[in-house]
């Protein structure tokens, strides 16, 4: 889950694993598969960057202890 803001300025929780797709627009709108359409404040760098950084530490977590 990442934290992004709606164009109006709203925080909300997004589980990024339902992206489809991200495109600047200039406003970047993301796509999830269940049909869902956002707007939100980030950047598309920023959306992937946060959602790099959410599978880091949630599959870091677990391949740290396997081992």
């Amino acid at each position: 889950m990442i934290i992004l803001t709606k164009l109006h300025g709203e925080p909300f929780v997004l589980n990024c694993d339902m992206i489809e797709t991200v495109q600047e627009n200039p406003d970047t709108t993301i796509h999830l598969n269940n049909g869902q359409l956002y707007i939100v404040r980030e950047s598309m760098a920023e959306v992937i960057q946060k959602s790099i950084e959410y599978h880091q530490q949630i599959y870091g977590t677990v391949l740290r202890s396997e081992f």
